[in-house]
């Protein structure tokens, strides 16, 4: 039986390769139990190179374990090392680690040597390594007497260091007397073997405190070499030269390294200037990921080197004047590694085996086999073992087989030694996990039911599940070697009792576990990716779900690591808030749910974004007399890309304090070409702007002077015109002190006039805008300019403007003026236009003056109104609209220029015919009885012409505000009373009034009113009041002391009450009389219907913006009714003193003086409507 522990081969899905490993690293690890009989085990021991500190104890490590427990000895140098004769030797109890006290006394250096550790039972004996012990050494220089070096500025220089020899090595480096390590660069560096290189000297490169340290660790300690003293001398020109290589010399070299160390190749070149190193390796590529560049790129380094590593390395150093190549040949050897390194092996009686060891290296290892620590060519004989190169057969092994056997392999370049035991033993199955032990799983993931054996022959292992369930197949679940079961992707339903049974001839052991499956926890609500700007208020949310029986802890994470320390931070159940955010805020938060057996994160970015810091380091180059280069470096852009450049400028001559835009440029530029003015003393600054706004100006730049120039430009706005008429004003638009190019700026302004002969007039001018030529003639045409110059001289030839002198009023009046009146309201005016020389200015245009007639009555109440209608340009008609009918005006005409208007045109008298009159002014009904109704009115406010007759029409209105047939009756026009007869008693009316004229009908006004009730059906009962005048019945006869009567009345009043309420329902519900359509239906043909607040009669409406019908009279107290007359005037055109129509009379502007106003009109009103009128309109 062989109790070798290696995994079956399983084919599993890639995910669970980790869980393979795992179990094999377990299955390697088992041990035999310890209370049974084996062979010793090393189990810890020194490193095989020891170098220890002389001035602490040596402690030499052996341990091991075996049963019985082992005993320990050692040799040294290869022969025994009596521990007993040594005093300060000790060996600690129950192990075989030795301390050798030599702090109380002796030296480190007596100790030195190779030790090797025995640990020996009585089944076999385990070796250790050959464990070289040395002590640590950290020598002083020599003392040597360093010369001072001067050299030439430009030359190549080597500072040797050339530390002692110490163990380990010492850790090279350079500083100065200050302990201040000394800067390096492309051109100053170190060397592998310490030496200071220089590829070219410098001035700067002078200092007498050159000084190499050497730092031994491993004692702590630091050696100093002497200063060395470097003097560069500056020379009037340095040659420039091609590159040389300092180290390695020649061009090839070959380098040898060991397989699993760090492959370290190096080349150093001089030259002017500085040479640059670039690597290749000759038929092959670098490895990516292991290749890394040291010491500014002269240092190549490969980490785990291998065999594939070997070949040719070339180095290249290069300068503008030249290249030079190094070729390195690399060989990678390797000491002995492991391929399979013999595993312990446990039989039975009787049983076979094997014993294998496989190593490899460069060049290949030789494998010898020791048994117990002896060669076991020379170890006692064992008729069951046979040896076979690399393996040892064992055929039907008996106990006293049990031994240690050891398997050396060697090269030149070490070793390696491995103790494998053989342990025969008869043992019945045991099972080394825990009974009942119980395993809790997350659904859906990997279940592990541990079942550790031993026995020997090798048991064969079953699980089951449940009280009688049979053996678990493997289609379902994997059983391990180890006896471990696997459950590939657990299930509620995999929750139960497992019971594992281990058998061999010698016996049976079972166990049971028990297996609980748990809810995976989840995160069902993430943390989000969120953009703050600095200063604000972030909150990420993690939400969590998980199995009722688990508990779990929250933990936030930022950048993997803790959160800070910090108020702003504030977590709760689901929330981390971060308050007040700034730029370290920013990173990856991560949200960590753990519970016993799972643990879930999920993970957002904060990116703190602001304003970008501003720009720094602003230089001016290439400083040209009308440009220069401005370049600076960005700052932060505070996570959001900088997209533009803003330049500013300051000129501190003329304008200081003050900054101007210059330029924009794009986010990706730090340079920018600025074009500049003379004479202007400049400074620059850049703003950067992002998509959240602009950051803070950077400090100004330096200040650049410009040259002085003649001005580049001449002033602008140009113009000449006179304030007198004998005068000629230029005025212009000065130049600024940015403008001005340079010191004494000055305008030279010419004039002359335009149609003449005349040479130019000039005349030179400074710190003013204006120039007044006078004695000029009136309104005659000038051509003008005006030129900068300074001290430099003169700007370009300006350009030529036309001016005019002075205006005058204009000395002619328009002539042969001419109305024709279009209609009623509205006239036509022509005029002939005024000969332009007498204008004597710019034509604005001409200006109608026009007024009405008054009658002598109105004369004395205020003076006449004259309205003005100004037409624009060399027009020669115009319209006035707005005239009022049947009235007498006259008007009269002006032209008008810059300085006013010119005399008035004699005037011209028209009259406008008749149009159709105003309502009347007031409607009032009186005296109303049984079958009559008085009516008394007030003219029209504005006729508008003769009045030749009023029309009355009226119809009657029946309970169901019915209409009834309309009656048309002509009154003459002198008459303002009428009496209407034979109406129907008790009877509600409606009445339509209006006015004519020969030009037409006029507005109309409406009115109701009631006949009174007839006293024979209404005995006793007081008669409706309507309005102001109340119709009294002709016999009346006191029963107001009857008791019927009494009784009566009440009924009465009752029922009016009951008629108020439903009347005010009705009204409120806003409905329209229902006798529209019989309105429509019977009104005049003549008369079109109008809307009510003109005086209509076309429709009813209970709405009160419409007038509604009323259950009573619908008049004033004074039975009066006044509307609003028609006014078709120029107030609906607006007023003003530049009033303009066009030439078709269409209103383009405003007439002048205000007009009187007409009296208000007011609105029709009516009374409360009462009981008995209520009662009336239901009848």
């Amino acid at each position: 039986m062989q109790l070798e522990i290696m995994p079956r081969k399983k084919r599993l899905p890639a995910g669970r390769a980790p869980l393979l490993l795992l179990l094999c690293q377990l299955v390697r690890a088992l041990d035999v139990p310890l209370d049974l009989v084996q062979p010793p085990t090393i189990t810890q021991q020194s490193p095989k190179d020891y170098i220890i500190d002389p001035r602490e104890n040596i402690v030499i490590q052996c341990e091991a374990k075996g049963k019985p427990p082992p005993s320990f000895s050692w040799t040294r140098n290869g022969t025994h090392f009596d521990i007993e004769k040594d005093p300060l030797v000790t060996m600690k109890p129950g192990s075989g680690t030795l301390t050798i006290n030599i702090m109380s006394e002796g030296k480190a250096e007596t100790y030195e040597g190779v030790y090797q550790c025995t640990a020996r039972n009585e089944r076999g004996a385990a070796i250790s390594n050959n464990i070289v012990v040395r002590p640590s050494r950290s020598p002083l220089w020599t003392k040597e007497k360093l010369e001072p070096i001067t050299l030439r500025n430009g030359q190549s220089l080597i500072l040797p260091c050339r530390p002692p020899l110490g163990l380990p090595p010492p850790i090279i480096f350079w500083m100065d007397n200050s302990f201040q390590r000394l800067p390096q660069s492309e051109r100053v560096s170190q060397g592998l073997n310490g030496d200071l290189y220089f590829s070219n000297v410098l001035p700067e490169d002078t200092r007498e405190d050159y000084i190499c340290y050497a730092r031994f660790n491993h004692t702590q300690t630091i050696q100093q070499k002497q200063p060395i003293s470097v003097k560069v001398i500056s020379a009037k020109s340095n040659r420039e030269r091609p590159p040389t290589f300092l180290t390695p010399e020649g061009n090839a070299s070959h380098k040898e390294e060991l397989r699993g160390n760090v492959l370290s190749l190096e080349c150093i070149a001089e030259g002017l200037p500085t040479p640059i190193i670039y690597w290749i390796k000759e038929d092959g590529t670098l490895p990516i990921n292991r290749t890394f560049y040291k010491n500014f790129k002269k240092t190549l380094q490969i980490i785990q080197v291998s065999e594939a590593d070997s070949g040719n390395y070339q180095c290249i150093a290069k300068n503008p004047l030249g290249a030079i190549y190094h070729t390195i040949s690399v060989t990678v050897k390797a000491a002995p590694y492991w391929i399979m390194a013999p595993q312990n092996l446990v039989l039975s009686p009787g049983e076979d085996g094997r014993l294998i060891c496989r190593a490899n290296g460069n060049p290949k290892p030789r494998i010898s086999w020791l048994s117990n620590g002896v060669p076991i060519e020379i170890a006692p004989d064992d008729p069951s073992r046979n040896i076979d190169g690399d393996t040892i057969i064992f055929s039907n092994v008996q106990e006293r087989s049990s031994a240690v056997y050891q398997c050396n392999a060697s090269n030149e370049y070490g070793y390696l030694l491995a103790n494998a035991f053989v342990n025969v033993l008869a043992e019945p199955p045991r099972i080394l996990t825990s009974a009942n032990t119980l395993y809790q799983v997350i659904t859906d993931r990997p279940a592990l039911l541990d079942c550790a054996f031993f026995g020997s022959p090798l048991p064969t292992v079953e699980w089951f599940k449940g009280a009688k369930g049979s053996a678990l197949r493997e289609d379902i679940y994997v059983l391990h070697e180890n006896g471990t079961l696997e459950i590939p992707v657990a299930q509620k339903d995999s929750t139960g009792t497992y019971t594992c049974v281990a058998r061999n001839k010698l016996g049976m052991a079972k166990n049971e576990v028990q297996l609980e499956i748990k809810d995976a926890t989840r995160i069902i609500k993430q943390p989000e990716y969120a953009v703050v700007q600095r200063g604000g208020t972030v909150s990420f949310e993690c939400k969590v779900k998980h199995d009722h029986t688990l508990i779990p802890t929250i933990t936030w994470l930022k950048d993997s690591g803790e959160l800070p320390n910090d108020g702003r931070f504030t977590v709760d159940k689901d929330h981390l808030v971060v308050a007040d955010v700034w730029d370290d805020d920013g990173g990856t938060y991560t949200c960590v749910a753990n519970t016993t057996l799972d643990n879930v994160s999920a993970s957002a970015v904060l990116s703190v974004v602001d304003v970008p810091n501003p720009p720094f380091d602003l230089e001016l180059t290439d400083q040209l007399d009308k440009s220069v280069q401005l370049s600076w470096t960005p700052g932060n852009d505070n996570n959001s890309p900088i997209t533009k450049f803003i330049i500013e400028y300051e000129d501190a001559m003329h304008e200081s304090g003050l900054w101007h835009h210059q330029t924009e440029v794009s986010g990706m530029q730090t340079t920018a070409q600025l074009k500049l003015s003379p004479y202007v003393n400049y400074s620059f600054r850049v703003m950067a702007v992002n998509s959240l706004g602009r950051s803070l100006p950077s400090e100004a730049s330096e200040q650049y002077l410009t040259k002085a120039a003649e001005p580049d430009t001449n002033p602008t706005a140009v113009e000449g015109l006179g304030s007198e008429p004998d005068n000629l004003v230029i005025t212009w638009k000065p130049l600024n002190g940015f403008e001005s190019n340079g010191p004494g700026l000055q305008y030279k302004v010419s004039w002359r006039q335009k149609d003449g002969d005349d040479e130019w007039t000039s005349v030179v001018v400074a710190n003013v805008s204006k120039y007044i030529v006078s004695g000029t003639p009136t309104f005659v045409p000038y051509l003008i300019k005006v030129q900068a110059l300074n001290d430099v001289g003169f700007a370009p030839e300006p350009a030529v403007v036309m001016g005019h002198s002075g205006e005058d009023l204009p000395m002619v009046a328009p002539g042969n003026v001419r109305v024709n009146v279009v209609n009623s309201t509205l006239a036509e005016v022509h005029w002939d236009p005024v000969p332009l020389k007498s204008i004597r200015g710019h034509l604005q245009g001409y200006r109608i003056y026009y007024w009405k007639a008054q009658s002598s009555s109105k004369r004395n109440r205020r003076h006449i109104e004259k309205k003005i209608l100004t037409f624009q340009g060399s027009k020669t008609h115009g319209m006035l609209p707005g005239l009022e009918p049947f009235s007498h005006y006259t008007l009269n005409v002006r032209v008008v220029n810059g300085k006013g208007e010119g005399p008035a045109s004699p005037d011209r008298v028209f009259n406008t015919p008749e149009g159709v009159p105003s309502a009347p002014s007031s409607l009032k009904i009186v005296n109303p009885t049984l079958d009559s109704l008085t009516l008394e009115w007030d003219p029209p406010s504005r006729p508008n012409g003769i009045l030749t007759e009023y029309t009355l029409k009226y119809q009657p209105i029946n309970s169901t505000h019915e209409l009834g047939p309309l009656v048309d009756l002509k009154i003459p026009a002198n008459k303002t009373r009428w009496t209407l007869k034979n109406l129907n008693f008790s009877t509600r009316y409606k009445f339509y009034f209006y006015a004519q004229t020969a030009a037409g009908s006029g507005s109309q006004i409406t009115e109701e009113a009631v006949t009174n009730v007839d006293e024979g059906k209404m005995a006793g009962i007081p008669p409706p009041d309507v309005g102001a005048g109340k119709a009294m019945a002709s016999r009346q006869v006191d029963i107001a002391t009857q008791g019927w009567f009494i009784g009566l009345m009440c009924a009465v009043a009752l029922l009016i009450l009951i008629l108020l309420i439903v009347c005010f329902i009705r009204r409120n519900k806003g409905g329209k009389y229902p006798v529209k359509e019989k309105e429509d239906a019977h009104a005049d043909p003549e008369i079109q219907p109008m809307k009510e607040d003109d005086g209509t009669f076309g429709e009813y409406s209970d709405a009160e913006d419409h007038k509604p019908l009323k259950k009573g009279s619908r008049t004033p107290s004074d039975r009066t009714v006044k509307k609003e007359d028609s006014d078709d005037s120029l107030v609906d055109y607006g007023e003003g003193v530049n009033g303009q129509f066009n030439e078709d009379g269409s209103f383009i502007g405003q007439y002048s003086g205000k007009k009187e106003k007409e009296p208000a009109e007011g609105n029709e009103s009516s009374e409360a409507p009462s009981p008995v009128n209520a009662m009336n309109s239901f009848v």
